[in-house]
């Protein structure tokens, strides 16, 4: 069963950059698709991006669209999300998730596998 793990996470000021990064376990992480979630305090889980199992396909949400890049390293088991012009509005709690399919998704409800959670502050 495949697990994950998110690092990178910590506080940036606004119109910095940050990385973060999820490690899967297993040996089956390249036939899968990828994504971030984030959520905010007192808001609900939201789509940030996503990647397929290949990695030549990638989504963004309109309001990341621009400033993020989703990246993975296959040979590393790793998925990314690169952060850049980061906002306060950007400040939460990314999740990295998997897909059981190559193909990506936008929809939480269709990965099967959720990593802990880590925390992203923006300060202003």
């Amino acid at each position: 069963q495949v697990q994950l793990v998110e690092s990178g996470g910590g506080l940036v000021q606004a119109g910095g950059s940050l990385r973060v990064s999820c490690l899967a376990s297993g040996r089956t992480f390249s036939i899968y698709a990828m994504g971030w979630f984030r959520q905010a305090p007192g808001k609900e889980r939201e789509f940030v991006a996503a990647i397929n199992s290949r990695g030549d396909s990638t989504y963004y949400a309109d309001s990341v669209k621009g400033r993020f890049t989703i990246s993975r390293d296959n040979a590393k088991n790793t998925v990314y999300l690169q952060m850049n012009n980061i906002e306060p509005e950007d400040t939460a709690v990314y999740s990295c998730a998997k897909r059981p399919s190559s193909a990506l998704s936008t929809t939480a409800r269709s990965y099967d596998t959720w990593g802990q959670g880590n925390q992203v502050t923006v300060s202003s």
